[in-house]
């Protein structure tokens, strides 16, 4: 049996329940418990409102159980203050969205350096990680430019440098390639899976396709809130 900190994120017995006038109690999860490895590529499927966000923000910390706890290498994040929590997210997990959420008015460069410049440093520090990432993604003579004259796959592209940028153990990425077409889609959810397993990194990615589901490891179905290892 490997030590806690070949667990990347482990939930026990999770549960998230919302409280409604309207219609009651609904769980977005329920009774969810999962350990993931280290270094390990998890794909998760299911219908919209399944609670497939909902997995993805209690295990970036962004949001709490209603029961239950997560852990980041054997440690309850529930149990940390907010601001120590908010801080070892910081250092922990990088997200990658569906929309990019990229600053318009800063380069490619400079927005992939806001993991730094939000943590208090001045982007110097990663003077060569940067272009590193960006050469690695085929946009080093992009650099300079703003991302708004970006396509879609180069502009989920830079984000996903930005994800990496701080050699995040855990990575999290809700639907990377649902705001792209088939084909840019198909390249981006390569070049993200060839840098993650090059980084090292555990990833947990939601997506509808099945296509794209089984380039991960294990392919996990949530129903109604419920997990399906297989």
């Amino acid at each position: 049996m490997g030590t806690t900190q070949d667990q990347a994120v482990a939930f026990r017995t999770v549960s998230k329940a919302y409280d409604s006038f309207a219609t009651g109690t609904r769980y977005a999860l329920r009774e969810v418990s999962f350990d993931i490895a280290s270094g390990a590529i998890i794909a998760v499927v299911g219908r919209s409102g399944s609670g497939k966000s909902t997995l993805l923000n209690l295990a970036a910390g962004i949001d709490s159980p209603s029961s239950g706890s997560v852990l980041w290498e054997g440690r309850d994040i529930g149990t940390l203050p907010d601001r120590e929590r908010t801080l070892r997210r910081r250092d922990y997990v990088g997200f990658v969205f569906q929309f990019f959420h990229l600053l318009s008015h800063l380069t490619v460069r400079e927005n992939v350096a806001v993991p730094d410049l939000i943590a208090g440093g001045a982007g110097s520090g990663y003077a060569v990680r940067i272009p590193e990432l960006l050469e690695r993604v085929g946009l080093a003579d992009r650099a300079d430019d703003a991302v708004d004259r970006l396509s879609g796959g180069e502009m989920q592209r830079v984000a996903i440098c930005r994800a990496l940028l701080r050699r995040p153990r855990l990575v999290l990425a809700d639907e990377p390639t649902g705001n792209l077409d088939d084909e840019t889609g198909r390249a981006v959810m390569d070049l993200m899976l060839e840098l993650v397993r090059a980084e090292g990194s555990t990833l947990i990615y939601v997506t509808h396709s099945r296509e794209l589901a089984a380039r991960a490891d294990q392919v996990w179905e949530i129903h109604s809130g419920q997990l399906d290892i297989g």
